[in-house]
């Protein structure tokens, strides 16, 4: 005797809705998503670039005095490091631009959890932010010079306080729009403040801590052209400085370059870490 096993009939909503069938958790291709990441899509856009700058330049649709060719940049930035000029000025700026970083962004998430937790802390902390973001950078360096003189010190807490504007606003959004259930979970289980901050405060606030950060990172290197030429002696904006007095337009484009590269290094650096952390998060863009 032969028994007939008869699969199940699929459900009503599967019938109608076939795409139903794909689940966030399936390898297939999203039809209405971005598509499957590109290994190395992030250096598609910079090598676009620089093949434009290449092309228009060896076909003379670039004039030289506008822009030399990049065989020329290539040039002028192995002379300056041969002779020890750029990794001097560059280390003078990497450091600069890394302690700034790291006071503004912790400055900017302290300051987000004092303002995203608590009323009496955003009645203090969020107006002032709002202010210092207002005002630009240049029209507050007359002033820092005046309380803080010339030195690394004004150059650290211009690039701070400009850091700390991303880091600060991304993360109080992002903290300010945690799942009020998440909440009274903690509540329920008896959290303490702490325990509460730890496990569901922060955790809830790294989507937006890290879009600030990334931010944070291409600001502090566009505040430190800003200080790096103002009464300097060493870093890439001292030396872009010199080199523009000379009319040296090579060197002076060899320090945008290097800008550059720091800033999409950066970048690049802070969304690897970004996946890494994040996971856990299924999303349209992972």
């Amino acid at each position: 005797m032969t028994s007939t096993h008869t699969a199940p009939a699929p459900p009503q909503a599967t019938t109608e809705f076939p795409n139903l069938e794909h689940r966030s958790g399936t390898n297939r291709r999203r039809r209405l998503g971005p598509g499957r990441a590109i290994p190395g899509a992030l250096a598609l856009g910079p090598l676009l670039l620089l093949a434009i700058w290449f092309i228009t330049s060896e076909t003379g649709v670039l004039d030289p005095g506008t822009l030399p060719h990049p065989f020329d940049i290539a040039r002028s930035a192995a002379e300056l490091w041969s002779d020890g000029r750029l990794p001097d000025n560059v280390l003078a700026s990497l450091k600069l631009a890394t302690i700034s970083l790291a006071i503004g962004v912790a400055l900017g998430l302290v300051l987000a959890l004092i303002s995203g937790l608590s009323r009496i802390g955003e009645a203090v902390v969020d107006g002032p932010i709002q202010v210092k973001r207002a005002v630009p950078t240049l029209a507050i360096i007359p002033l820092a010079i005046i309380w803080f003189g010339i030195g690394d010190t004004m150059k650290i807490i211009i690039i701070a306080t400009s850091v700390l504007i991303p880091v600060y606003i991304n993360t109080t959004a992002q903290l300010k729009g945690v799942d009020l259930r998440h909440v009274e979970l903690a509540e329920t289980v008896g959290l303490t403040r702490a325990q509460f901050i730890r496990k569901v405060a922060i955790p809830g606030a790294l989507p937006g801590f890290f879009t600030g950060l990334r931010l944070a990172v291409t600001i502090s290197w566009t505040a430190l052209v800003v200080v790096e030429q103002v009464n300097a002696t060493e870093g890439i904006g001292y030396l872009m400085t010199q080199a523009r007095l000379y009319g040296q337009l090579d060197i002076v484009v060899v320090g945008l370059v290097v800008y550059a590269v720091f800033g999409l290094t950066g970048d690049y650096v802070v969304r690897a870490v970004e996946r890494r952390a994040l996971s856990w998060r299924r999303a349209l863009g992972n």
